[in-house]
């Protein structure tokens, strides 16, 4: 029970995704049937629809931006402040975060105290790693989206486009923009409104009795 309760937060948050995600592939599937029919197309299976463009275009156009989110968020938090927030930290103090490792700090992770090029990739790899799945579920979206595309051009027996030639295309950047405005939005939101607003146990809060001139959480 004391590990449950000491991942509970990740815990809670995986059996969401799995269960969204879950309501994704089988509502997504009933409504790609519909429209395959609609066209005189065969129906696809259930398997067969999750390598499907449908599937893999919408899945990964929300996973790229959610971790385009994320990565520029810890980013641009390593440059720019936002004075009151309880998601900055405070310009006039110097942070926890920011203190050189100690190797010889007990239960120190082990790329500390291997040091070396070990330790410098470790002080940035939640960045690294971020960027690395952006990049991961864009090329996904991407094969996802040209698989999607040329299926419905082959339903309509009109051209259909290579790799290459369809980055260039406006239905890839539209799915893109359309999901990365509104992850810019949320960002925003959370900075600014933790100036003046307040969350009672949560981490993403500053005290209720806080000044909102109070920066970091």
């Amino acid at each position: 029970m004391k590990k449950i309760k000491d991942n509970g937060l990740s815990l809670v948050f995986l059996a969401l995704f799995i269960l969204a995600l879950s309501g994704q592939a089988i509502t997504g599937f009933h409504q790609h049937n519909e429209e395959l029919i609609e066209h005189g197309a065969q129906e696809k299976g259930a398997l067969e629809y999750l390598t499907s463009g449908h599937f893999l275009e919408a899945t990964f156009e929300n996973f790229e931006s959610e971790f385009l989110q994320m990565g520029l968020f810890i980013f641009f938090s390593m440059y720019f402040y936002q004075k009151g927030s309880s998601e900055s930290d405070d310009p006039d103090k110097v942070e926890p975060v920011e203190r050189e490792p100690d190797p010889n700090k007990k239960d120190a992770p082990w790329p500390v105290k291997k040091g070396g090029v070990y330790l410098a990739i470790y002080k940035y790899s939640l960045g690294y790693a971020m960027l690395l799945l952006f990049l991961v579920s864009f090329l996904v979206h991407w094969y996802g989206s040209l698989k999607s595309y040329n299926e419905e051009q082959y339903l309509k027996n009109l051209p259909m486009e290579g790799a290459m030639e369809y980055l260039s295309n406006s239905k890839l950047w539209f799915e893109c923009f359309q999901n990365w405005q509104s992850e810019f939005l949320s960002v925003f939101s959370i900075v600014v409104l933790s100036i003046f607003l307040r969350q009672k146990n949560s981490a993403q809060s500053k005290p209720v009795d806080a000044p909102d001139s109070e920066t970091g959480g």
